[in-house]
């Protein structure tokens, strides 16, 4: 008879529960997290024969292992783990093995409740490594950003406000040149001039301008330590950002190639209209996947991207709230979809407008519209279409009404 088995994971170690469809405890034990002990794991899973295993997370290398040995896992949010641990308790006891055991009886009494994980392709989950790390690089790069610009603040302003960031490469190289004012001695319109050809200054501004605005910011007066300090700050920033800067732009440019080449890349870049707005169709397609089975409706899709609201009801009381337990980075994605398509979509901006004069704030109207989004990309990525104007009839309708 197959069995059904619970894995509390860490970093370290994995407990695992096995027991059989009754209950009754079959093996329990804890495995190293190595290669002899990920071994070992599997091979007391397939031992007894397991139907099904319960784990507290989507991905990472041990649901990786699982899923290439043929076993079918429920990956259980943390917060159904810990509401269903009142269910076998009496106190507020909490160990690694007794989560195995939750873990294990929720696999065996609710796997009817739980939707199995559907692994992507190799392509998709290639995209996906790739759409993280840029994301996570852009945060560290926006956190230190803002760290050099409280030191430009603070010491030199006309530095912050020459050129439209401070983190850009440009940016970046004329801080590395001129970090504080002192360095700026001698520097006249010929030599910014040469400066901003060898960089490729592309605003319109000409070097005069620009001599302006570094020149006409507040001055700091500052001790000489105090200077040195400063100075010494803002040269260890801008060496730190300079590499990430440029690894984001070759990340970038990666999953630029990534998502042209994918098979469902089409079907996501169909929903910009500038051609080189790769980064959220690949996020999309990333956090999407291309396994259909992963979303068997629009609703789910919706609630795991965080555009649903969730409804709270109590006697003649009724309201939705903000659904906070979804995958943030599928909702920040459907975010800058539904915000950069209000701008120049006719139907997204009636939406978002219609919304806006009901008294709904920006970030609720643009889930609003983010969820009307879930609906026909959802129904594109089904049918394996990219979007089409053409048969969008709430689109269609609108013209009509305007023409």
């Amino acid at each position: 008879m197959p069995a059904i088995s619970g894995i509390d994971w860490a970093s370290e170690w994995h407990d695992v529960r096995v027991s059989d469809r009754a209950g009754q405890l079959l093996a329990e034990q804890r495995f190293a997290h190595d290669e002899a002990g990920l071994l070992a794991l599997i091979g007391l899973l397939l031992e007894h024969q397991v139907a099904c295993v319960a784990i507290e997370r989507p991905d990472g290398l041990l649901v990786g292992r699982l899923l290439a040995a043929g076993l079918r896992v429920l990956a259980i949010h943390p917060n159904q783990v810990a509401a269903a641990r009142e269910r076998f308790r009496a106190a507020a006891g909490k160990s690694d093995r007794f989560d195995a055991f939750v873990l294990c009886e929720l696999a065996r009494t609710d796997q009817h409740r739980f939707a199995a994980l559907a692994p992507s392709s190799d392509e998709t989950t290639a995209l996906r490594v790739l759409v993280r790390t840029r994301e996570d690089l852009v945060e560290i790069r926006v956190h230190l950003a803002n760290q050099l610009r409280a030191q430009l603040d603070a010491s030199w302003p006309g530095a912050a406000a020459i050129f439209a960031d401070v983190d850009s490469p440009i940016g970046l190289a004329f801080l590395a040149r001129y970090p504080s004012v002192g360095d700026t001695r001698g520097l006249g319109p010929k030599r910014l001039q040469s400066f901003l050809a060898r960089h490729a200054y592309s605003g319109r501004r000409t070097p005069e301008e620009l001599l302006e605005r570094l020149h006409g910011a507040p001055i700091a007066v500052l001790g000489d330590l105090q200077g040195e300090a400063h100075r010494a700050a803002v040269c260890g920033l801008v060496a730190a950002l300079t590499p990430i800067v440029e690894q984001i732009s070759q990340l970038t440019s990666h999953i630029s190639g990534a998502v042209r080449q994918h098979p469902d890349g089409p079907i996501f870049l169909s929903f910009f209209k500038n051609p080189k707005s790769v980064v959220c169709a690949a996020g999309l397609l990333a956090e999407i996947g291309d396994n259909r089975a992963r979303y068997p409706t629009a609703a789910s899709l919706a609630a795991d991207a965080g555009q649903a609201p969730v409804a709270k009801e109590s006697g003649k009381r009724r309201h939705a709230t903000f659904r906070w337990a979804c995958d943030t980075r599928l909702r920040n994605h459907f975010g800058v979809l539904a915000d950069s398509t209000r701008h120049w979509h006719p139907w997204a901006n009636d939406v978002y407008t219609r919304a806006t004069n009901r008294g709904c704030e920006h970030a609720h109207a643009t889930r609003i519209l983010g969820r009307a989004w879930t609906r026909i990309l959802w129904r594109c990525w089904q049918s394996h279409q990219p979007y089409n104007p053409t048969q969008h009839g709430n689109l269609t309708q609108l013209l009509q009404l305007k023409g």
